[in-house]
């Protein structure tokens, strides 16, 4: 049994501070976050259990420079994954988004890696209710249900924290199981 990997896309700081929420709850189960602007994708296969998160900027973008990001992040880096083999690894997924003001492309961005967990082989675990949010759509709800965990951080961020403890609860086994 090895450690999580945490790897992160953030423009604002707010996708890093869940992450570091997320390896704080982890201890010593996972390694520190990673931002994947300092990521390699070595970095990233040496791992069976991961834990990627990603806000949604510009128009449902993944963070990096393509969507207004004022760095490089996942929008550069996913291409570097495309093709990997990810079979036999166990995939959380986490993003970020504002379901006022972007409730017509929630999270959106969180699709896209997952897209790439999938193709990759991967087993993605951690889907999540739609229910307590209030958005027009999403594209990243397949099966009624959001791919993983969604925080809305300017407009429910006192539900932060119980929702990282409920989806911890359940991914946590299956990560730790990889």
């Amino acid at each position: 049994m090895g450690k999580i990997g945490i790897f992160f896309g953030s423009d604002t700081g707010n996708t890093r501070r869940v992450a570091k929420q997320l390896a704080k709850k982890l201890g010593d189960d996972a390694d520190a976050p990673v931002d994947v602007k300092k990521a390699s994708v070595d970095d990233v296969l040496k791992y069976d259990a991961l834990i990627l998160g990603t806000p949604t900027l510009g128009d449902g973008e993944l963070p990096g420079l393509d969507s207004g990001a004022s760095e490089e992040s996942w929008a550069e880096f996913l291409p570097q994954l495309k093709g990997k083999d990810l079979s036999g690894k166990t995939v959380a997924l986490f993003g970020l988004g504002d379901q006022q003001g972007y409730g017509h492309e929630f999270v959106d961005a969180l699709r896209e890696i997952y897209d790439l967990a999938v193709a990759g082989g991967a087993s993605v675990v951690g889907a999540w209710p739609t229910d307590t949010y209030e958005f027009e759509k999403s594209k990243a709800i397949v099966d009624g249900q959001f791919v993983g965990l969604v925080i809305d951080h300017e407009n429910q961020s006192e539900l932060t924290d119980e929702r990282l403890d409920e989806w911890l609860g359940i991914v946590k086994p299956a990560l730790l199981g990889a």
